[in-house]
């Protein structure tokens, strides 16, 4: 039986190259949204097996999306795109993911059919109420690498070197987490040593874990 597909992704270009890949491996789309408000309306005119979503709509999280959906129809499947590799790079966690989720790296797509596999497992997933599930069989070993690096932080670490890549100063830092600009400096400093930036006379210590923090996290950074 194929999955009936509600696809929410606020870029225009990607909604329809994604929903005409689809339906070129037979996934049956109902429904297109590019806003929150609308795609809970689809979902409850049309019944979808499955809400195949990006991870970021309009400045608003896909995974408290996802949230919604499920409150909404408690065994909808759910296929969360992304680029980065650590939920925690956005301001995330993996607690706070629906049960059954499928979340699939974008750069896993090179085969179609790991998508096509994911949503047919989402719905499966979503009845029984598994784990949260992490696709990204296609990475590299130095990916697979960084990922490892990333795994050795803790929640405070990387929530630090968010707020370095955002532009704050280390008051401002501390001013944000309640902290002395000490124990700041500190966080950066063991940030710095876990993921092995080294000190180079040539780049201030930020700008490579500002650097670090946008290769990881899979954007561009100008």
């Amino acid at each position: 039986m194929k999955e009936r597909v509600l696809v929410i992704i606020d870029d225009a270009f990607e909604m329809s190259t994604l929903v005409s890949a689809l339906r070129l491996h037979e996934i049956d789309v109902i429904g297109e949204a590019k806003s929150e408000s609308l795609a809970l309306n689809l979902l409850r005119r049309l019944q979808p097996d499955v809400v195949l979503l990006d991870m970021r709509i309009a400045g608003i999280s896909a995974v408290k999306i996802a949230v919604n959906m499920r409150k909404e129809n408690p065994n909808i499947g759910l296929v969360i795109l992304k680029d980065c590799s650590d939920l925690r790079l956005v301001g995330e966690s993996n607690d706070d993911v629906p049960a059954g989720t499928k979340i699939l790296l974008k750069k896993s797509i090179v085969d179609f059919t790991v998508l096509c596999n994911a949503i047919a497992e989402s719905r499966i997933a979503g009845k029984e109420k598994h784990k949260v599930a992490w696709i990204n069989g296609n990475m590299s070993v130095q990916e697979k690498g960084i990922l490892s690096l990333m795994a050795n932080l803790t929640n405070t670490q990387v929530e630090v070197l968010r707020l370095v890549a955002d532009g704050l100063t280390n008051a401002q830092i501390g001013r944000t987490r309640y902290v002395s600009e000490k124990s700041v400096e500190q966080v950066i400093s063991r940030v710095a040593q876990e993921l092995n930036v080294q000190p180079d006379r040539n780049m201030n210590m930020r700008v490579q874990l500002v650097g670090e923090y946008y290769r990881w996290l899979g954007a561009p950074h100008h």
